[in-house]
């Protein structure tokens, strides 16, 4: 019997693929302004609320509260940390908006931060800002907003697909709006086509494309993969950030909150080397900055180790009871993956592929743009983009740390006002473009029964090991054009590659060979844009090219995967501030490119 001929067809006005932090905040905000009777589903690959990278934060969220700091303030450090890539209206509504929404989070949704002493909330230091301005519980923040959203969402009158790995977006019969998505239930083979009239993608970002990565695996650029699909583009890819430190041997996290703390990293000569690269900020430099510090002391043979790979960060001197408090969470994982008690032991650590900046380009509101020579702003009707999946440009080259809770919060709430404005309850869900439906299927059935030589795994592992290679912390234009060239004949493998399993339940084997699929055009796109882009700009730092170029490259990449192809074009950097200087926005000069010292 056909695959096709056990579909099961559900209808709903908002769709909302993903449950991390994004997706949550979607769905409670699309509840609360949809018109009354609104038919909200949420779909996830794993259980809601117990997946996605918002549960393993163990930083805080950004935001200006006084005490010497300013919602300018923050927005300039965030435009200087994005190495004046990002987008300066989408910036300002970001460091704006969330001192709103911390209110939220804590008066409406019930989160419980870190206190002062007088009962005021604690702020501590994070990398790359010019004052303490990141809130927090304990090292264990994500947790925190992650239960309470939870509690808010299970209330509602939402359904609910969980274990429910999305395949496809189905198009419009006529106009090209995303009419739908298509599904398989993992638990029991059944496939679902849901058909929406407007589908909020928080799939979150592809870091396992790499061999070392502080995400779990099943972060596989589910979202990005289908819109590339779909002929769509996406943003910036080249833009991926390595957090300083992931622990040695796992990639498991270790918050720059240590730092924050009073942490710091040295070398095999016990030397606290950033003083040298970085006099005024330190151990507290961008993440950029101080992953590029600790390569070129291991690059140097200042490394810790037996193989002089990694460096140390050292906590032993605070006090314990301020390590229990602050940073339980750190203190345990230190045990667990390092085998190290953070009160005598340094923690060896190692730059780890850790955010994606780029991503499906969107505006302010989530929707979905589709750049074209002639409207590079053009609106995909259906269909929205919000957390790591979107790209609203507002961390540019580098993002700051814990400005991607404030991203989530505040864009996942306007894609689900905005969703929630324009959705017709009287309309009827747009037709089918059955052809599609035909072609998911086919691709799925292809994949399941694939019966060539290459295993999943390996052709995993040698994708990841290019990546890692070629695309690393450092990059040089030699093994740029090498990696490119082996990305392309990776990629070619795929028809190739070999399934044991052909069954519909639980097939892991499958569903990993669905996940590198996704992961493969995001890698393309991620190394063809580094190749190409001939500067040092924040997280892509080029040998050959070692300054940043304003002149030439202060603008977005726009890359469409097609199979083993990518094409690359180009958009300017919005460059005005929402509110002109003359009716009392920012000075120009404040936030005008210039050489950033620390």
């Amino acid at each position: 019997m056909p695959l096709k001929a056990n579909i099961d067809r559900h209808d709903t006005d908002i769709l909302i693929l993903g449950t991390g932090g994004a997706g949550l905040f979607a769905a409670l905000h699309a509840q609360q302004s949809a018109p009354p009777g609104t038919k909200i589903t949420i779909a996830v690959k794993g259980l809601v609320g117990k997946c996605g990278c918002t549960r393993m934060v163990q930083g805080g969220y950004n935001v200006a509260l006084g005490g010497g700091d300013s919602v300018e303030r923050h927005f300039m450090d965030t435009i200087h940390g994005g190495k004046w890539l990002p987008n300066q209206d989408m910036a300002w509504k970001l460091c704006k908006e969330a001192v709103t929404r911390i209110h939220e989070l804590e008066n409406e949704i019930g989160c419980y931060f870190d206190r002062n002493p007088d009962g005021s909330v604690h702020q501590k230091a994070f990398a790359g800002q010019t004052a303490d301005r990141t809130v927090h519980k304990g090292d264990l923040t994500g947790i925190e907003i992650i239960n309470r959203l939870m509690e808010q969402v299970l209330a509602l009158r939402v359904r609910r697909l969980e274990e429910h790995r999305a395949l496809a977006f189905v198009p419009a019969k006529e106009d090209g709006a995303v009419s739908g998505v298509l599904m398989t239930d993992m638990r029991d083979g059944a496939f679902r086509f849901v058909q929406a009239k407007t589908v909020l993608l928080a799939t979150g970002g592809g870091p396992s494309m790499y061999l070392y990565h502080t995400p779990s695996g099943d972060k596989a650029s589910d979202g990005y993969a289908m819109a590339l699909r779909s002929g769509l583009a996406l943003r910036d890819m080249e833009m991926v950030q390595f957090h300083p430190t992931g622990i040695y041997g796992s990639g498991c996290l270790i918050t720059e909150g240590a730092r924050g703390e009073g942490g710091y990293l040295t070398n095999s000569e016990g030397e606290r080397f950033m003083e040298r690269y970085a006099p005024q900020y330190k151990d507290l430099a961008p993440r950029d900055y101080v992953s590029r510090s600790m390569t070129m002391e291991i690059r140097e043979g200042r490394g810790v180790g037996e193989h002089g790979d990694h460096i140390h960060l050292n906590l032993s001197h605070l006090p314990a009871e301020a390590l229990a408090e602050r940073l339980p969470g750190i203190s345990e994982s230190a045990k667990i993956f390092a085998g190290v008690d953070v009160t005598k032991e340094p923690i060896p650590v190692l730059p780890t592929v850790h955010y994606n900046m780029g991503g499906i380009p969107t505006n302010y509101w989530g929707e979905v743009l589709n750049p074209t020579k002639d409207d590079p702003n053009a609106v995909v009707p259906g269909l929205m983009a919000v957390g790591e999946a979107g790209c609203a440009s507002v961390h540019g080259a580098n993002r700051l740390g814990s400005n991607s809770l404030i991203d989530l919060v505040v864009f996942g709430r306007a894609a689900a006002i905005r969703a929630g404005d324009v959705v017709d309850r009287g309309a009827s869900v747009p037709a089918t473009n059955t052809a599609s439906v035909d072609k998911a299927f086919d691709r799925f059935d292809f994949y399941r029964n694939a019966n060539g030589g290459i295993p999943t795994a390996d052709l995993r592992l040698e994708m990841q090991r290019c990546m890692q290679s070629d695309a690393a912390v450092f990059r040089e234009s030699k093994t740029l054009e090498e990696g490119v060239a082996k990305m392309t004949e990776i990629a070619a493998k795929l028809p190739d590659v070999k399934v044991t399993d052909r069954s519909l339940v639980w097939n892991s084997d499958l569903m990993e060979t669905l996940e590198l699929t996704n992961l493969m055009p995001n890698a393309l796109a991620t190394i063809v844009g580094a190749e190409a882009r001939k500067e040092s700009r924040g997280a892509h730092a080029h040998e050959d090219y070692s300054e940043r170029d304003d002149e030439n490259w202060r603008v977005h990449t726009i890359s469409r995967v097609d199979g083993n192809k990518v094409e690359l074009s180009y958009r300017p950097v919005i460059t005005d501030p929402l509110t002109p200087e003359k009716d009392g926005g920012i000075e120009l000069k404040k936030i005008a490119p210039k050489a950033r010292t620390f």
